[in-house]
């Protein structure tokens, strides 16, 4: 009894070091976060991986999750405005607000493409920072990690050295995996592929690819006959064999328009987890999708 109540002393007496809660609008800013962070902090994601990071459930449960956060990443280019501003404004937590010790805006320094000279729903879902899918370039993944890092060493000193060394190693593995997605899709520079929404104008600048028609007619609207037949003609055009489908977006259009022109569909996605063999982080959602689009390329 004694022994007991001696340890119970003597942690008390101990200062206790916990973990930072670091919250991310989607889930491949958390993986990044973990990366950096690694035993150092908790991290969860607001957006599940199988969902569309545009339309969120504003759930009372993602208000308490920031309400406890000491960090919160956000994309910052707008992907995430139709839901966080009014979760984040009944959180009530000022750290992690605009401005805030804890907040980051990931796309900061990230060199945002399509960002419009001015702002016309008529044209569909636009956003006014450009197009926010900005991390399906890996080179803007080592930007975001930076950014991470800076705020974590800012906010737990005593880990600081952790948190750099884990984002030089990130950095590191990820420029070099980059020279080999490059090399693994160079034989097939130039060549189409049909998206379903445009999302993936990053992903194609980097690899040399042309990803510029989509089943929606513009971006967030509904797929027309009209506008079908017409993306049929420019495929069998093009001789375009590949079309890419978020995992929420409606596959059956895509099928469709695969009948019509031979055509391979691919299920793709921009979060770890989002599809079998992605759940392992960043690294393995590039290598899955660098690799689908080589095999179907080849077939």
């Amino acid at each position: 009894m004694r022994f007991l109540s001696s340890f119970l002393l003597l942690m008390i007496a101990l200062p206790t070091q916990g973990r930072l809660n670091v919250v991310a609008t989607t889930p491949d800013l958390a993986a990044i976060a973990r990366e950096v962070g690694g035993s150092a902090v908790n991290v969860i994601s607001l957006a599940r991986p199988t969902e569309d990071p545009h339309f969120v459930e504003p759930k009372p449960s993602l208000i308490v999750k920031l309400r406890d956060a000491d960090v919160l990443i956000e994309g910052g280019a707008e992907l995430e405005i139709g839901w966080l501003p009014a979760l984040v404004d009944r959180a009530g937590n000022r750290k992690i607000s605009p401005g805030g010790t804890g907040h980051i805006k990931a796309n900061d320094g990230v060199r945002m493409l399509e960002v419009p000279t001015e702002l016309d729903r008529s044209q569909g879902d636009i956003h006014a920072a450009g197009n926010p899918h900005y991390l399906a370039d890996p080179q803007n993944a080592c930007i975001v990690a930076r950014h991470i890092e800076k705020t974590l060493c800012a906010l737990e000193p005593q880990s600081a050295s952790q948190f750099r060394a884990n984002t030089d190693q990130f950095v590191h593995d990820l420029e070099a995996k980059l020279a080999f997605w490059r090399q693994t899709l160079a034989p097939f520079k130039g060549q189409t592929v049909v998206g379903y929404h445009n999302s993936w104008p990053y992903f194609a600048e980097r690899f040399g690819l042309r990803i510029d028609l989509f089943l929606e007619p513009k971006p967030g609207l509904p797929a027309t006959p009209t506008h079908l037949a017409e993306i049929i003609g420019q495929m069998k055009q093009r001789r375009a064999r590949v079309i890419i489908v978020d995992r929420y977006l409606d596959r059956r259009t895509a099928e469709a328009v695969a009948s019509r022109t031979g055509a391979k569909v691919i299920e793709v996605t921009h979060f770890p987890g989002g599809i079998k063999d992605t759940e392992k982080g960043y690294v393995a959602l590039m290598d899955y999708l660098v690799n689908a689009l080589a095999k179907a390329f080849a077939r």
